[in-house]
């Protein structure tokens, strides 16, 4: 059976994860919570934590507030200040291959390379997310109207890709092939990067925030909806003309956050009720992890071999589930 043990974080958890093995709780205060032997907090913004996103190598975690700086912080709990913008509001962040970091504010994404080198790259609209590819030093940009995908360390012509309407959070598929952007509207949206091919993902009754892709990436769980909505993108094209798997549905209540585990076909799902699931993509078998509390889950986590989930709400409820 799974065990359940809370964490008292006492805020706004923006984001909860692992660092070095380490359950972490990046809180909207400004605060940084790890959970280890006790509680251990960290303070790398005096108000705001607006995102926060892990190194690909775990040697740190980034985070960006509304003081304008974008800060490391070690797993011994050091802060760095990578970089900062004065009276900008930072909001959106992507951690790349080789330390690379990517920031936005407003029209302008910068990218700050391993060596402490910065581009810069403007838009004619304002950013509305951040992802870099899989492969290679390539970072996309979800803004209105579409993407552009850029070389983030030798410039150059970007790609454009097109599609009417505001494009918020973005991501690339595991294996690079696809490019997804959830949008203003209930709706995600796809481009197929080989030939540019347009996808559209529709019926949410609410906005996409949070999305997971499955071990393999054969498939993309999303919220937005009274269930887990599952987007197969195995097949020459994608989604198209395929019906979406929908996990853990529920008649009284939206999902507000998915995490795929690293190494089953499995998803946890969170709700606005504070519920937590578990489903499997063959079979939509369910196991309850946490009972209905009341407030939404907001960000949940799997450590690399599966074994643990934490979880984080919008009023500050927090936990480590462990399925061993």
């Amino acid at each position: 059976m799974p065990t359940l043990a809370p964490v008292d974080v006492d805020g706004f958890v923006v984001r909860a994860g692992f660092l070095n093995h380490v359950p972490f709780f990046a809180l909207g205060d400004g605060s940084l919570c790890f959970a280890e032997g006790g509680e251990r907090r960290v303070q790398p913004h005096k108000n705001g934590l607006l995102a926060a996103e892990k190194m690909l190598d775990e040697k740190g975690l980034v985070t960006s507030g509304d003081d304008g700086l974008i800060q490391k912080i070690d797993p011994d709990g050091t802060i760095t200040t990578l970089a900062e913008r004065p009276r900008k509001w930072i909001d959106l962040l992507a951690c790349g291959p080789n330390g690379a970091v990517a920031f936005a504010s407003g029209r302008t994404a910068w990218v700050r390379l391993g060596d402490g080198k910065e581009n810069e790259f403007a838009h004619e609209r304002a950013v509305g997310g951040l992802a870099f590819a899989p492969k290679g030093l390539k970072l996309a940009v979800a803004r209105y109207d579409g993407a552009t995908i850029w070389w983030a360390n030798a410039g150059g012509a970007p790609q454009e890709l097109s599609w009417k309407g505001a494009h918020l959070g973005i991501s690339f598929s595991p294996d690079g092939k696809y490019l997804v952007t959830a949008m203003q509207e209930n709706a995600l949206h796809g481009w197929r990067l080989s030939d540019s091919q347009d996808m559209r993902m529709t019926g949410y009754p609410a906005k996409v925030k949070s999305w997971s892709w499955s071990q393999k990436g054969r498939y993309l769980a999303t919220s937005g909806a009274n269930a887990a909505i599952c987007w197969p993108f195995f097949g020459k094209t994608g989604p198209m003309g395929q019906n979406p798997l929908q996990l853990g549905t529920r008649g009284d209540n939206l999902v507000s956050a998915v995490a795929c585990h690293p190494k089953e076909d499995v998803v946890a799902v969170g709700y606005l009720d504070g519920m937590i699931m578990m489903c499997r993509f063959e079979d939509n078998a369910e196991v309850l992890l946490r009972r209905p509390v009341k407030a939404p889950v907001s960000s949940m986590s799997w450590d690399d071999a599966g074994d643990r989930l934490v979880f984080g709400s919008e009023d500050g409820e927090a936990g480590i589930i462990s399925l061993r």
